[in-house]
């Protein structure tokens, strides 16, 4: 029996609309509540450094730059990037 945590990419596509949706939350809550659970308690409450929390802190730092950069020139957040 496969346990699925519907953490899973979510899409709308009808005619030319294609939009993500976030995660599916298809599936059982109580996992995604202790993967979500896991992951607070090793960036926020363990205080011994590993390489899965330096991922997770630089992932968080890369957010928070481009969040402030969109502050500061008061861009819009683009759901897609453009096409070359």
């Amino acid at each position: 029996m496969a346990l699925q945590s519907g953490l899973t990419p979510s899409r709308y596509q009808s005619g030319e609309i294609d939009r993500d949706r976030g995660i599916s939350k298809c599936g059982d809550a109580g996992v995604r509540w202790v993967l979500v659970e896991a992951g607070w308690i090793l960036l926020r409450i363990l205080k011994r450094n590993s390489s899965l929390k330096a991922w997770g802190l630089a992932v968080a730092r890369r957010r928070a730059i481009i969040l402030h950069r969109m502050w500061v020139d008061n861009t819009p957040y683009r759901w897609e990037t453009k096409a070359a």
